[in-house]
C-alpha cells in the first residue's frame, strides 16, 4: 500500500491546479461544473462533479479504502492502516497556498475518524489516530473548539516536527489560545506548558527564534528558554528579546531584560549584560558583572558604560585608571582632543552665532544694544557653544576690560558668573581654580552664581575628595541670609550629585524640605536637588519628608506658591522609571486635599513609565486633557494637570519610534481644540520628544507656532526648536531663528528666547546633545530626563520663571549634555586612531542571515561625532571592540587572528 501511495505522490510533485484541468478528458471542464464544484466547497460537502487526474483518483481511492479499514471489526488492520495513511501525508508535496491532497481527501471524513476514535479502547494505536487527527484538525476543525491542540494532548508528544513547520505554527497559535481560556477559566495550565517546552527546541534549530521567545513569551515562562540556546542561537534570540521590551508591560518587560541578562552572562558577553543590568537600574546585578571578570580592559569598558549611565558605583579598586573611568574624569581629555580632530578650539563669540548682518530686518541693529538682557542673553550663548571647551573671550579673561560679567545685572551676575561652570564642564581641578576667585567677590549675586558654577562644573563627574559637598554645604553658603545664594548652593548640589544616591546629603538637605518657617523656593529647591540626586531611587525618606511637607497645614497657605510645582517635580524623580512602584504614593496623593495633590500624581505617573511608551498610560493622559477642557475650571492646579499630562505623553512616548508619530499626530489636535493651558506645554512637549534630534515634521510645526497670537505659546515654541536642534548646528534651524531675532526685534522677552534657542543649537560648537538616550538608543539616561523635565516644567509658566529672575533655571540642562562622539582607546586607555563605517542604523531584528546593521555609510577616522540615528561599525577586523556598541569612549583589542594583507 505505502509503496503505491508514494509513486502516485511522487507523480503529484510539481503538479498545481493547471495539471489538473490538462489531466481531465477533453483538456476542458464545462462552465456549469465549475460553479457546482465551487458550490459544493462552500458547504464543505465533498465536490462530486470534480473529474480528477488519474493520479488523484488513484490517492483518493486508496485513502478512502484505508478509512474504512479503520472502520473495521479486525483490530489488527488499523496500525498499518494509520502508517499508511501518515505516509501519504508527510510525502505529499503541494504548493505553498494549496491544501496538501491527502489532507484535501481526508477532510470529508473528518467526522467519520473522530467517531472511529472515541469507539475505540486505549492503547498505542488509539494515540496514533490522535496523533493523525491532530494533524487532519488543522484543515477541518472549528476554530473555537482548537481541534488540533485537542488531539495533539491525548497523545504522547512524539516527533513533532515530522509533521513540518506549518504544523507546529498552527499548534503554538492554539496553545497561547488554550492558555489564556484556561487562566480565565482558572484550570491548570501544566500540560499546555509541557507541550510547548517540547516545541522550543524545533523552532530554535529552524531559524524561528522569535516563535519559541513569542511562544513562551504567550505562556509567561520566558525564563525557561536558556536551556534551549546554544553558542549559535543565543545572539538572534536575546536581540529579539531585548526589542520586545519595549512592547511590553510591568513585570514583563523586567522579566524579559533579566533572561537576556542572564543568557549573556553564560555566553560571557559581559559588556552587553552590562547593559541589560544599567536599563534594569539594577547596581548590585552591575557590579557583579564587573567583578565576574578578571579582565581590566573589559572592567574599564564596562565602567565606561555605567558612567555614561551616571551611575556611581562604590567599587574597591587598586587601578587608578579603572577608577578614572567609573568617575567620568577622563572625557575633558578626548572632548578637546575631538575639538582638536574637527579645528574647532577656537572660542566662539555670540556674536558668531547671531549672525546679525544676516538678520534680514531694520530692527537688525537694535539687537546689539549694549543694555544688560541682551548681555545676559549673550552669557548664555557663550556658555553653551563654548560648553566643554575650558576657554572663551568673555568670562575667563584677564585684563581691562575683566570678565562679562561686570556687564550684566543684579540677578543677571547669578546666571552670568554661573555660566563659568558650564564653560569648564567636568575639568574640575582647572575649573574650581578659575572659580574661585568669584567666591570673594563683594556682590553676593556673584558669590551665588560662583558657588552654582562649582555644582555645574562637578556635573556627571566624580572627584574622591567631594570638592563641591565641602563647599556648597558649607554653613556660610548654605545658611547665607541672602536667599540667591542659598538657592545656588542647593542647586549646585543638586546638580553635582545628580544620579549618584549619596546618603551624606540627605542630612544636608532633608531639614530644608522640613522646615516651615523657610521660604517656598528654598524648600522647594531642595526637594528638586534630592530628586536629582535620588532620581529613580524610590528613596522612602525623601519621599516621605516631601508628601509630609505637601500634606503639612501650617504649609498649606504657602502650597498656592508658584515655587511649589518643584516641590512636586521633586517627589515625581524619585519614582523615574520605577513603573508600578509608584503607586503607594499616588494613592497617599489622593487623601491629600489640596490643588497640587492632583498635578503632583500626574507628574508622578508620568515620571514612573518614562520612556516605556506604555499606550494604557497615553490614554489615560490624554483623557485628562479631555476632561477639564469640558469643566472650565479656573483653578491653577487643575490647568496644571494639564499641562503636566501634555509633557507626559513625550515623556512616555519617547523611546518608541510607532508611539512618538502616533503622540505628534495627538500635539496637532490639542493645539486646534485645547485651551490656553493646553497649547502652551504642546511646543515643549514636542522638543522633549525629539531633542537633539531636528525633524523636519517637528521644527517645521514649532516654527509655525513661534508665530502664535498667544505670546507664551510662541516663546515655547522657540525654546522647543533650540531643543530638537540642541548641539547640531542644523542649518535650515539657524535660518529660521534668525528670521525671529529680526521679527521680535522690539519684543524683549522674546528676543531673549530666541537666543538661547541660538545658543541651544550652537551647543559645543555642535558636537553635544541633549537626547536621553544612548547606547544605541537602547538605555534612557534617568539623570538626563531629569534635568529636561526640570527645565520644562519651569518653562510652563515662562514669565514666572525664565524671563522674570529665575533664568538660572536654564542650567538644570547640564545634566543631559554629553559629547556625541565616538572616541577608539587602547587597552592603556590612550587615544587609538581607526577607520570606522558610519551611517543610518538599520534595525535587524529577526531578519534572517547576518544583515548590514548601517546604511548609506561613509567611512571616517576616529574620533568622529555620531548624529541621532547614527551607528558606526569597524572597517576591518584589526581590532576587536570590548563594547557591543561604538559609541562615547570604545576600548579597542588587538585581533590575534588578524593578518595584514600583503
Amino acid at each position: 500500500m505505502a509503496k503505491e501511495g508514494d509513486r502516485s505522490t511522487a507523480a503529484d510533485k510539481g503538479k498545481g491546479k493547471v495539471d489538473d484541468v490538462k489531466d481531465l478528458p477533453g483538456g476542458k471542464k464545462p462552465q456549469k461544473d465549475d460553479k457546482s464544484a465551487a458550490d459544493g466547497k462552500k458547504k464543505g460537502e465533498e465536490p462530486k462533479e470534480e473529474e480528477l487526474s488519474e493520479e488523484d483518483l488513484q490517492l483518493k481511492t486508496d485513502l478512502e479504502m484505508l478509512v474504512e479499514r479503520l472502520k473495521e471489526p479486525d483490530t489488527s488492520l488499523y496500525s498499518a492502516a494509520l502508517d499508511a495513511i501518515k505516509n501519504y501525508i508527510k510525502t505529499s508535496t503541494s504548493s505553498m497556498t494549496a491544501v496538501p491532497k491527502p489532507l484535501k481527501f481526508l477532510r470529508p471524513h473528518y467526522d467519520e475518524l473522530t467517531a472511529v476514535y472515541d469507539s475505540w479502547s486505549a492503547g498505542p494505536v488509539k494515540e496514533s489516530l490522535a496523533d493523525m487527527l491532530s494533524v487532519l484538525g488543522m484543515t477541518y476543525g472549528d476554530e473555537e473548539k482548537l481541534e488540533t491542540l485537542k488531539y495533539r494532548l491525548l497523545t504522547k508528544p512524539t516527533d513533532l516536527g515530522s509533521w513540518g513547520h506549518e504544523y507546529i505554527r498552527h499548534l503554538a497559535l492554539e496553545i497561547g489560545q488554550e492558555y489564556q481560556n484556561r487562566l480565565n477559566a482558572e484550570k491548570e495550565v501544566q500540560d499546555l506548558v509541557d507541550l510547548s517546552l517540547a516545541l522550543v527546541p524545533y523552532f530554535l534549530s529552524h531559524n524561528a527564534e522569535a516563535d519559541a521567545v513569542d511562544l513562551l513569551s504567550e505562556l509567561e515562562i520566558i525564563e525557561e528558554i536558556p536551556r534551549f540556546l546554544d553558542e549559535n542561537t543565543y545572539s538572534r534570540v536575546c536581540l529579539y528579546m531585548v526589542s520586545m521590551v519595549n512592547l511590553l508591560t510591568y513585570p514583563e518587560d523586567q522579566q524579559f531584560l533579566r533572561t537576556a541578562h542572564e543568557i549573556y552572562v553564560r555566553y560571557n558577553e559581559l559588556s552587553k549584560a552590562v547593559v541589560l543590568a544599567i536599563r534594569l537600574n539594577d547596581i548590585d546585578l552591575i557590579k557583579k558583572d564587573m567583578n565576574a571578570t578578571e579582565d581590566m580592559s573589559l572592567k574599564k569598558q564596562m565602567a565606561f558604560l555605567a558612567a555614561r549611565q551616571q551611575i556611581w558605583l562604590d567599587i574597591e579598586t587598586e587601578d587608578e585608571s579603572l577608577a578614572d573611568c567609573l568617575n567620568n574624569t577622563l572625557i575633558p581629555k578626548h572632548f578637546k582632543s575631538l575639538g582638536k580632530e574637527l579645528n574647532i578650539l577656537d572660542p566662539k563669540m555670540p556674536e558668531d552665532i547671531y549672525k546679525t548682518h544676516l538678520e534680514t530686518s531694520r530692527g537688525a541693529g537694535l539687537t546689539n544694544v549694549d543694555s544688560a538682557r541682551h548681555n545676559l542673553a549673550s552669557a548664555f550663548v557663550n556658555a553653551f557653544a563654548n560648553a566643554g571647551f575650558g576657554n572663551d573671550k568673555m568670562m575667563l579673561v584677564e585684563g581691562d576690560k575683566g570678565p562679562w560679567v561686570w556687564k550684566t545685572k543684579d540677578d543677571g551676575m547669578l546666571s552670568t558668573a554661573a555660566s563659568m561652570g558650564m564653560l569648564l564642564h567636568r575639568d574640575v581641578e582647572v575649573g574650581l581654580d578659575k572659580v574661585d576667585k568669584f567666591t570673594y567677590a563683594s556682590e553676593d549675586q556673584i558669590k551665588a552664581g560662583a558657588l552654582l558654577a562649582i555644582g555645574i562644573l562637578n556635573s556627571g563627574v566624580r572627584i574622591d575628595s567631594d570638592p563641591a559637598l565641602a563647599l556648597l554645604s558649607d554653613s556660610d553658603n548654605l545658611e547665607a541670609k541672602n536667599v540667591p545664594m542659598r538657592v545656588a548652593s542647593i542647586m549646585g548640589l543638586g546638580l553635582a550629585y545628580a544620579g549618584s544616591n549619596k546618603e551624606d546629603l540627605l542630612d544636608v538637605l532633608l531639614p530644608i524640605v522640613e522646615d516651615v518657617s523657610l521660604d517656598m523656593q528654598l524648600s522647594a529647591m531642595a526637594a528638586v536637588s534630592l530628586g536629582l540626586i535620588f532620581v529613580g531611587s524610590s528613596n522612602h525618606q525623601v519621599s516621605e519628608a516631601i508628601a509630609t511637607t505637601l500634606m503639612d497645614e501650617e504649609r498649606q497657605k504657602q502650597l498656592k506658591d508658584k515655587w511649589t510645582r518643584f516641590m512636586a517635580l521633586g517627589l515625581a524623580l524619585l519614582y523615574f522609571g520605577r513603573q508600578e512602584e509608584v503607586d503607594v504614593i499616588l494613592d497617599i496623593l489622593k487623601a491629600v486635599d489640596h490643588p497640587m495633590a492632583k498635578p503632583t500624581s500626574v507628574l508622578a505617573s508620568v515620571c514612573a513609565w518614562a520612556g516605556t511608551g506604555t499606550v494604557l498610560k497615553l490614554q489615560e493622559l490624554l483623557h485628562i486633557c479631555n476632561d477639564i477642557i469640558e469643566e472650565k475650571d479656573e483653578n491653577k492646579g487643575d490647568e496644571l494637570v494639564q499641562s503636566y499630562a501634555v509633557l507626559g505623553l513625550s515623556l512616555i512616548a519617547m523611546g518608541e519610534d510607532v508611539g512618538q508619530d502616533m503622540i505628534l499626530r495627538q500635539f496637532g489636535h490639542l493645539m486646534h481644540y485645547g485651551a490656553s493651558n493646553i497649547r502652551k506645554a504642546v511646543p515643549l512637549a514636542m522638543g522633549l520628544i525629539s531633542p537633539s534630534n531636528p525633524q523636519m515634521k517637528v521644527y517645521d510645526t514649532l516654527s509655525r507656532y513661534s508665530h502664535d497670537n498667544d505670546n507664551d505659546v510662541a516663546i515655547n515654541a522657540i525654546f522647543a526648536m533650540g531643543l530638537c536642534g540642541a548641539g547640531t548646528n542644523n542649518a535650515r534651524l539657524a535660518q529660521l531663528l534668525r528670521q525671529l531675532a529680526s521679527y521680535y526685534h522690539r519684543d524683549q522677552n522674546s528676543l531673549f528666547m530666541v537666543r538661547i534657542a541660538q545658543g541651544l543649537l550652537h551647543m559645543g560648537k555642535g558636537t553635544m546633545t541633549l537626547n536621553p538616550f544612548h547606547t544605541d538608543r537602547q538605555v534612557l539616561s534617568r539623570v538626563s530626563a531629569a534635568g529636561l523635565l526640570t527645565v520644562l516644567v519651569s518653562l510652563i509658566d515662562n514669565k514666572q520663571f525664565i524671563l522674570a529672575e529665575h533664568h538660572y533655571l536654564l542650567y538644570f540642562l547640564i545634566t543631559a549634555m554629553y559629547p556625541r562622539f565616538l572616541v577608539t582607546l587602547d587597552e592603556d586607555l590612550q587615544p587609538l586612531t581607526v577607520s570606522v563605517r558610519v551611517g543610518q542604523a538599520v534595525d535587524v531584528v529577526g531578519q534572517a542571515g547576518r544583515p548590514k546593521t548601517i546604511t548609506g555609510w561613509q567611512t571616517q577616522s576616529t574620533p568622529v561625532l555620531l548624529s541621532h540615528g547614527e551607528r558606526a561599525e569597524l572597517e576591518d577586523e584589526q581590532y576587536i571592540p570590548l563594547s557591543s556598541t561604538l559609541e562615547g569612549l570604545v576600548i579597542l583589542r588587538k585581533n590575534p587572528d588578524w593578518e595584514e594583507n600583503a
